[in-house]
């Protein structure tokens, strides 16, 4: 979801101004892009792009890739965004597991891991917060080999920790805001505030070298990817993750309803017990970063939206729930009260069967008892029903079809869809026919990359996270 695209010329706004121009490097890929081009595409001065990115190479974000021809007068020099320089991890939990992905600058999954989660079994949300808490860490830990820089056997580049902790010889406390949560560093790497009074973490970030590959599985039945040290995440031990430079923080996605802004849960169809528990502020206290918590659905959104979906669209997943995220004029919509998308609670039969929610006939309760009796088709179309509803509502361009229920039967879900929108069209004449179905790209782990563009959006200006 792309946000403004010119800059002002404001000290004020610098962050801004330095958002489009990482944006504008993230696109440009590795043949790089010069800063004649970053000024004429942002409308800011060359000198006011020559300080930005001089900024951003010395924070070791951007790197040369080498000169282009000109038209007239010496070759120009061209920069890229150097993609390790940053990492965010995006969680993803569902009501029987959690997926964990770690991804660079550039969206790129660099690690994943896995395993069972079963909220039903009255462990409490504080055992839950600290089994998410050790995935995190243990992602961390094995694939940048006890902290480190998943670059391969090349090593870190330059050992300058980004996105939080000041360049090597800075000695002024940067302050990195994620929408609804805050770490100050020194230069040295210590944590000196954060989210919810959290204490401080002593000692310096460690240097983060990276070799050998990571095992195509891990303990607990975790898959990993990326680069991995030599050393097994338990003999080196999850070093704290405010002492890891490149991390951004964490995004966490989950079923809702709950309340984006302070991160604190509402009553999650099905376990009432979660009701007002502070997640956003549990998590970030137990892991000294910044963390940013969403619906599943609105990670997803983001997720698409961020890789070059446009237009009005809605993500519809389905998998032990169901929900929706909406993307209206470029920017996920959460409502007025972050309530917004909670699509699987509209009743399309009156006195039909009981839904977890305490209501009857909700088109969740009605698509997973079809799934459920083996009827694919049947969900197909009930899930159709409730699509044509939204479309008919918010007049959107595109639906698209996601999560692990859907997953297992791609082309009925898009075909059952599809041919009730089509029916729609038919009907009233709509212009141009039917909205478009799709799968969703991602697969099962979109929420979970989605989750981790709730840290990486902001940076690069991609609206709020």
């Amino acid at each position: 979801m792309r946000g403004a695209t010119a800059g002002v010329n404001l000290l004020a706004l610098r962050s801004h101004n330095t958002a489009l121009v990482l944006d504008l490097l993230r696109a440009a890929g590795p043949d790089g892009i010069s800063r004649l081009e970053l000024a004429e595409r942002t409308g800011l001065t060359p000198q006011a792009v020559s300080k930005i990115t001089a900024r951003l190479r010395e924070e070791g974000l951007a790197a040369e890739a080498g000169r282009r021809a000109s038209t007239g007068g010496k070759p120009r020099t061209v920069l890229r965004l150097v993609p390790e320089a940053g990492h965010a991890v995006g969680v993803h939990v569902d009501r029987d597991e959690m997926r964990a992905v770690l991804v660079d600058l550039n969206g790129a999954v660099v690690g994943e891991r896995r395993r069972p989660l079963d909220l039903e079994a009255g462990t409490g949300a504080e055992a839950v917060v600290e089994t998410v808490a050790r995935e995190v860490e243990g992602l961390v830990a094995r694939v940048a080999g006890g902290g480190g820089w998943p670059r391969g056997a090349e090593g870190p580049p330059s050992g300058v920790p980004v996105a939080g902790a000041t360049a090597a010889g800075r000695t002024a406390t940067e302050r990195v805001t994620v929408e609804q949560g805050a770490v100050e560093r020194t230069a040295a790497g210590q944590v000196v505030a954060g989210p919810a009074g959290q204490a401080a973490v002593e000692g310096p970030p460690p240097a983060m070298p990276v070799t050998g590959q990571a095992a195509a599985d891990g303990p607990g039945g975790e898959a990993l990817t990326g680069g991995a040290g030599s050393q097994s995440p338990e003999a080196v031990g999850a070093a704290p993750l405010a002492r890891v430079g490149t991390l951004l923080g964490v995004g966490v996605a989950l079923p809702g309803p709950l309340d984006h802004v302070r991160g604190v849960l509402h009553r999650v169809t099905g376990f009432p017990e979660w009701d007002g528990f502070p997640l956003r502020e549990a998590l970030a206290r137990r892991l000294g970063v910044p963390v940013v918590v969403d619906k599943d659905t609105n990670a997803a959104a983001l997720g698409l939206a961020v890789a070059g979906e446009g237009g009005a669209f809605a993500y519809l997943h389905l998998g032990t729930g169901l929900g929706a995220g909406l993307v209206i004029g470029g920017s996920v919509h959460r409502g007025a009260r972050t309530g917004a998308g909670e699509f699987g609670h509209q009743v399309i039969q009156l006195d039909g069967p009981p839904c977890g929610c305490g209501d009857r006939g909700c088109i969740e309760a009605l698509c997973l008892a079809a799934v459920e009796r083996g009827r694919t088709a049947e969900a197909a179309r009930v899930l159709g029903a409730g699509a044509a509803n939204l479309v008919g509502l918010l007049d959107i361009d595109l639906v698209l079809l996601g999560g692990r229920t859907v997953a297992a039967a791609p082309e009925a879900f898009v075909a059952g869809v599809g041919a009730v929108l089509a029916a729609r069209a038919r009907r009233e004449g709509v212009p141009g026919g039917a909205v478009p179905v799709r799968i969703a790209p991602g697969g099962t782990r979109g929420v979970a990359e989605g989750a981790a563009q709730l840290l990486l959006a902001p940076l690069f200006g991609r609206g709020e996270g």
